[in-house]
């Protein structure tokens, strides 16, 4: 979508302009409607003064004039006295005054008139009264309101300049106290900038904005420093792991092309072809921890865990270890097929490894989660020990020799792809004296 040029022009200045600007623009516009308003009402006071002058004067004039007399100077000198008839045609022998016709129907019906022309400012007020003859007439008052036009042009000059001088001064202010707060938020943006590892921003002892901020850049800077660590760790590990197939086969390569022995070079294939087998399996299980850690994975689904549990077990059977599955109803999870068929071949594989005899692998069900239980007779595993083997290329030390231990990646990447879907993971001691490794998935 593309911008316009002022929503452009807007995002590119500083954030203390831009509050400048806002708070400037709504003091200017709040200052003009004060402005406005004064002018208002000091208009309004001004004229409204001259009031009840108009009112005694109009009063004493209407009786006279109600009694046939002519009417009489009352009141205040600057006010002056007017008889009309009700069309608005004088009857005292003066000149017209300066109304019109809407003037006059106003008077008439007791309105009070304010009335500008070229020669001032005059104010109006009027009263109908019948002469003895029962003739009608209008009976005015008013009053010149002498430099009124000046007065408002000079109050409303000095309110505005007051309003500009008051934007400026908000303005400047604004400025200056935006930069002022921004500078803490800049030293410590240059600050967390060069920290090096394990290092930490110091908090402000005070309850506002900027400790939160120191905070929240400090738990970033931890979990920095993890991510880098478990980066680093991780790398390290993988190219070890990756290193040991790798030269083998060329070991076995290289042995093979010293020694061209029919005989031998079929022992050093078929090294080669599971040296390349686990060396496959392991680059898998770092590929799908890679996907896992960047939040790559499929939607879930209804899978039937006892049928690929029936699936995984029948591939490890007919060797030395015996594999048996007991699931006595049928159990739905909520999860990707083949991330569960991942889960419980890396579990049953590593309880083969491990075991004497026997592997039982069990498929329950269990209120709103599918449980898997994978049991073996081997020497388990310590208390001690119980969450580290979920750790990545983490192998108990017995188990260090290739030709025992596995990549350290299987149970990693159990737990990871499990704890993913909602579920867990988790090793205990098995009743036929090994370990247990006990999986839950959501149910539908």
């Amino acid at each position: 979508m593309t911008r316009s040029p002022l929503r452009r022009w807007w995002r590119r200045r500083s954030m203390a302009a831009r509050i400048a600007m806002i708070n400037t623009s709504v003091t200017a516009l709040f200052l003009v409607l004060i402005v406005v308003g004064s002018s208002a009402v000091i208009g309004q006071v001004v004229v409204r003064a001259v009031d009840p002058d108009l009112q005694r004067t109009v009063l004493a004039a209407s009786s006279r004039v109600g009694e046939g007399l002519p009417p009489e100077q009352f009141g205040a000198e600057t006010v002056f006295v007017r008889v009309l008839d009700t069309a608005g045609n004088p009857v005292d022998g003066i000149n017209p005054p300066d109304l019109n016709e809407a003037d006059v129907e106003r008077l008439r019906t007791g309105e009070l008139v304010l009335k500008t022309t070229g020669e001032g400012t005059r104010r109006w007020t009027g009263n109908v009264v019948p002469t003895p003859d029962g003739t009608p007439r209008l009976v005015l008052a008013g009053t010149e309101l002498v430099g009124f036009a000046s007065m408002l042009n000079t109050g409303l000059i000095l309110v505005s300049v007051s309003a500009v001088l008051a934007v400026a001064v908000v303005a400047v202010v604004t400025v200056f106290s935006v930069r002022g707060s921004l500078r803490s938020v800049r030293r410590m943006r240059n600050a967390s900038v060069g920290l090096p590892t394990g290092a930490r921003l110091p908090v402000p002892n005070t309850s506002d904005e900027l400790s939160e901020l120191a905070d929240a850049i400090n738990d970033l800077l931890r979990h920095r420093d993890e991510a880098v660590g478990r980066l680093r760790r991780f790398t390290g590990d993988a190219a070890h792991e990756l290193r040991s197939p790798v030269t083998s086969i060329r070991a076995q390569a290289e042995v093979a092309v010293q020694y061209p022995d029919p005989e031998h070079s079929l022992e050093v294939l078929h090294e080669v072809v599971d040296e390349t087998e686990r060396l496959t399996m392991l680059v898998e299980d770092l590929l799908a921890l890679a996907r896992s850690d960047a939040g790559e994975f499929r939607e879930s689904g209804l899978v039937e865990l006892t049928q690929i549990a029936r699936q995984v077990t029948s591939r490890h059977r007919g060797g030395e270890v015996k594999v048996v599955l007991y699931a006595p109803v049928a159990v739905q999870i909520l999860a990707d097929p083949v991330e569960v068929d991942r889960v419980l071949e890396n579990l049953v594989a590593n309880a083969v490894r491990h075991a004497r005899v026997l592997v039982r692998v069990s498929v329950l069900p269990t209120g709103r989660f599918g449980k898997l239980l994978v049991d073996d007779d081997g020497t388990g595993i310590e208390p001690a020990d119980r969450e580290r083997v979920f750790d990545r290329f983490f192998r108990l030390e017995q188990d260090r020799a290739r030709e025992t231990g596995g990549s350290g990646l299987g149970l990693a990447l159990v737990a990871e792809v499990v704890s993913r879907r909602g579920g867990t993971a988790s090793v205990h001691t098995s009743p036929d004296g090994g370990a247990r490794f006990q999986v839950t998935w959501p149910a539908p």
